[in-house]
């Protein structure tokens, strides 16, 4: 059973993934106790607001008869984008920043931040998985390696706390 979507629909939802991290990341930042911390955040906001730059200029170049249609034989690929969408695996429309409180510590911040990251890369490789544009692909395997950048990040700052 194909699954279609419409490419425009899963750039919105990339988009989306990416104003919703920069948001935590800026909150988080704002209350953020340790200056290590604060500063790492804030840098990683501004990291967020580049990938969704790169996101908004793909969605513009890639139309929708060759964004989302690579070969997926069992559609693995489509499935999980289909179930993100449905809001079944995470929901990509809702706020992490709101689920920020005054009473978490900065190794709270750290985990819920690396957790975003990982749920972002695993759509960034559904996506990349349905798309046939080589340049599409290429760009997107850039965002992953920051992404996964941003965990070890996240991961060498969680493991340096006080």
């Amino acid at each position: 059973m194909a699954i279609t979507f419409d490419a425009d629909e899963i750039f919105e939802m990339a988009q989306q993934i990416e104003r919703n991290g920069a948001r935590f990341y800026r909150t988080a930042a704002q209350n953020a106790p340790h200056p290590q911390v604060k500063k790492i955040l804030e840098e990683l906001a501004d990291m967020e607001l580049d990938h969704l730059k790169t996101f908004s200029d793909l969605r513009a170049e890639l139309t929708a008869k060759d964004s989302l249609s690579a070969y997926d034989p069992d559609d693995q690929a489509a499935r999980y984008l289909h179930a993100i969408v449905e809001g079944r695996i995470f929901d990509a429309q809702a706020d992490p920043a709101q689920k920020l409180t005054q009473h978490q510590t900065p190794r709270d911040i750290l985990q819920t931040a690396i957790g975003l990251e990982k749920d972002s890369i695993v759509f960034y490789l559904a996506m990349k998985e349905r798309l046939t544009s080589q340049t599409g692909k290429e760009k997107i395997d850039a965002i992953i390696k920051e992404e996964m950048g941003h965990v070890l990040l996240l991961k060498d700052t969680l493991d340096h706390l006080d």
